[in-house]
């Protein structure tokens, strides 16, 4: 059981930040697997729902749990906005890299309290000297070199300091004296939302004041409901949550955005009032103005939460799109069904889902029609894939790669448009089938083509610089002695972003 805390104090919400793969999703996992608040670890969660709390000495730590190594700019800004504290990752091996620097920054814009997490210390070429060296050089100075802030070595692979970094978490946070006003409606943030099957528009709210429980009318700025019911992190009914919990509440009128403030109101009429301050901006195909030639890449976006299409589509924008337009014609929170295809049918377009499942009907419609869906349960690999399609749409680019050189030394047999020749490679090397720029005086005077190669009177399919070589050419000129050939080959390269 959870001992009684001061009624004025709330526990810390935490958001974990650091540069891809340095360990922020197994350091999440690690925490989430340490113990969930009141039981042991299991399969209740199944749907993500963007935060979870595990307790440490009778004292609750709610962590927003961002969607680890594809963890972008915007999805950290928006869990940085109401999170107390910030665990920076930093691989001890590699130490700080891009994401890194940007986390930093993100931190210092926020003026939120940071603990520098050094990961991965299992392994033998950890250093965590030279990473503490690197972070002062960025304006962050650990206790350890003599400034404020606080520094652990973990290893989210082997749970080193997990325990430890728990302990000094709540440390910080009984520095901060964070604290909440118990006699107060609930206010907060949407941190998670998304379109349930059976209960409709749903969605993960994070108390940062106040009390919310079961029949308060609750709105956001563009969506409202009457709160029929109350769940946890681990989807068990509640019937009332404090500051800094994180809960689930469906039934909303329509899906709320993620990040927007709710309030809880004392009847609906203001409540309505409060949810058309956002008014709901529908979709539409983005008008482009394309111009002669320039291809377009259509997509349909179906994603389990707001959070992720936010995320998903904050990347996609980043793609570079100088020789390709990359166009979102729809993009949804909820299964890929038959409207998604019909509109991919009729717009050559690809349905791309993240977390989602494709109804039985759309996918009979998607064979008759050969729509593509795709779906994706880790957001790196639909970008990925993504990139993949813009770079197949682009035509191959013929690229010409120069060999070396041959100074002809003799001619021998000549028959109509062949001859044969002898020569020393003077430059680079020569490749058999490669294609052949005869030049005399520093003038180009044909081109041809080397049906054989030979070296010692053999057959060979290189020779190298310094050797010497029997060519059987095929072209419009007559070789010389004298003459320098010029050996090259024409790629087709795949086009590139």
């Amino acid at each position: 059981m959870i001992k009684n805390q001061n009624p004025t104090t709330r526990p810390p919400i935490v958001v974990v930040l650091g540069h891809i793969d340095h360990g922020k999703t197994s350091l999440l996992l690690a925490i989430r697997n340490f113990q969930f608040t009141g039981e042991k670890p299991g399969g209740e969660i199944t749907q993500h729902i963007g935060a979870y709390q595990v307790e440490k000495d009778g004292k609750k730590i709610t962590f927003l749990d961002t969607p680890g190594h594809e963890a972008f700019s915007q999805m950290r800004s928006r869990g940085a906005k109401v999170a107390d504290i910030a665990i920076l990752v930093i691989d001890a091996a590699q130490g700080v890299q891009a994401q890194t620097k940007e986390a930093i920054s993100e931190i210092k814009q926020t003026g939120i309290q940071v603990i520098v997490a050094l990961n991965k210390m299992d392994k033998p070429e950890a250093n965590p000297a030279k990473v503490k060296g690197e972070l002062q050089k960025g304006g962050i100075l650990v206790e350890s070199l003599g400034g404020k802030i606080p520094s652990i070595e973990i290893s989210a692979k082997t749970n080193k300091g997990i325990q430890e970094l728990l302990e000094l978490i709540l440390l910080v946070a009984e520095m901060e004296g964070l604290k909440t006003e118990t006699d107060k409606p609930g206010e907060g943030v949407v941190i998670e939302s998304y379109q349930d099957n059976l209960r409709g528009p749903t969605a993960t709210l994070l108390l940062t004041q106040g009390i919310l429980k079961v029949g308060d009318i609750v709105a956001t700025p563009s969506a409202l409901t009457k709160i029929k019911s109350l769940e946890n992190f681990q989807k068990k009914p509640i019937e009332r949550a404090f500051a800094s919990d994180p809960v689930i509440v469906f039934g909303f009128n329509q899906v709320p955005k993620v990040g927007e403030e709710f309030k809880v109101f004392p009847d609906l009429a203001s409540a309505e009032k409060y949810a058309q301050t956002s008014k709901k901006i529908e979709r539409t195909p983005e008008v482009l103005e394309i111009s002669e030639g320039q291809k377009v890449l259509n997509l349909v976006l179906k994603t389990d939460v707001l959070g992720s299409a936010e995320a998903i589509e904050e990347i996609l924008k980043s793609l570079p799109q100088e020789k390709i337009v990359l166009r979102i014609l729809k993009s949804e929170v909820g299964n890929i069904n038959e409207s998604d295809v019909k509109l991919a049918a009729s717009s050559r377009a690809l349905i791309f889902g993240f977390r989602v499942k494709t109804d039985s009907l759309a996918k009979k419609i998607a064979e008759r029609e050969k729509a593509k869906i795709m779906t994706f349960e880790i957001i790196y690999d639909l970008v990925e894939e993504v990139r993949k399609f813009m770079e197949k749409i682009l035509s191959p680019e013929q690229v010409r790669r120069e060999l070396g050189k041959v100074k002809v030394l003799v001619k021998f047999i000549s028959d109509k448009n062949r001859q044969i020749v002898g020569g020393r490679v003077v430059e680079g090397e020569v490749k058999k089938g490669a294609s052949i720029e005869v030049w005399r005086s520093e003038e180009k005077v044909g081109q041809g083509r080397m049906i054989n190669l030979q070296r010692n009177k053999k057959d060979a399919d290189l020779v190298s610089k310094g050797d010497e070589c029997g060519i059987l050419f095929e072209g419009n000129v007559k070789i010389e002695e004298g003459d320098m050939l010029l050996i090259f080959v024409e790629e087709r390269i795949k086009g590139e972003l």
